[in-house]
């Protein structure tokens, strides 16, 4: 096995899978989906339905009990709710400080764990989706060059220089990520964003208003909303 991707369902982790296909080929990928207590849920399904597309198998981590004591908005038993508002307008609110939906170093806990996985399947590297613009402001400082660096570095070092990880859009916004996409042939129409958690996607929260502007972008409508 030559990679493992952290796949969430979503737009940037399932094109980080197509990616990883591309060079390695679906035999040598294997992909790795974290529950840790999330609302929507449903992004678990997708990124089932994303491995089945490519033929990889996908290994389910539950890491839900790490977070019990956090109010984070994402968390199903928080009491906070999802704000409806963009990532811009909650950074002004915060003062410049990580938004609600900012689940306690979560990339930071997920690489660990997969740098775990990683090694006991042989794999020489780790794919994971982190993009700017989640990085933008603070948002999410889990996302940012300068942590994927120190991880890069913690990974390597603790692995005996066996275990890399590979961010291939940590200096991409998401627009960028879906033309990338696009020409790769992503299976966009599997994969899910919303925090939400309801049926469909809600379109207001910081998410979908980031998936659907990226899609724009590129001047096509989301798969996933046109059930193609």
């Amino acid at each position: 096995m030559k990679a493992l991707v952290l796949l969430s369902g979503g737009v940037d982790s399932a094109t980080c899978l197509g990616l990883a296909v591309e060079k390695y080929g679906a035999t040598e990928v294997s992909a790795l989906s974290v529950y840790y207590g999330q609302t929507h849920g449903k992004e678990l399904d997708a990124a089932q339905k994303v491995a089945d597309f490519y033929g990889v198998v996908l290994k389910r981590l539950d890491l839900s009990v790490i977070f019990e004591g956090s109010d984070c908005s994402l968390l199903a038993d928080s009491p906070n709710d999802i704000p409806l508002q963009s990532y811009a307008e909650q950074l002004s609110v915060t003062g410049g400080k990580p938004v609600s939906t900012y689940v306690p170093f979560r990339n930071g806990l997920f690489l660990s764990a997969a740098a775990s996985v990683a090694l006991s399947l042989g794999c020489e590297v780790i794919y994971y989706g982190a993009h700017s613009d989640d990085a933008a402001g603070n948002a999410y400082p889990d996302c940012s060059e300068k942590f994927n660096s120190a991880m890069c570095e913690a990974i390597y070092i603790g692995s005996g220089e066996q275990l890399k990880i590979f961010a291939p859009f940590v200096n991409l916004n998401k627009s960028q990520v879906v033309k990338k996409g696009l020409e790769l042939g992503i299976p966009y129409k599997y994969t899910w964003s919303c925090y939400s958690g309801g049926a469909k996607p809600c379109g207001v929260c910081a998410t979908c208003r980031d998936r659907a502007a990226a899609f724009k972008a590129n001047c096509i409508e989301d798969p996933a909303l046109k059930g193609e």
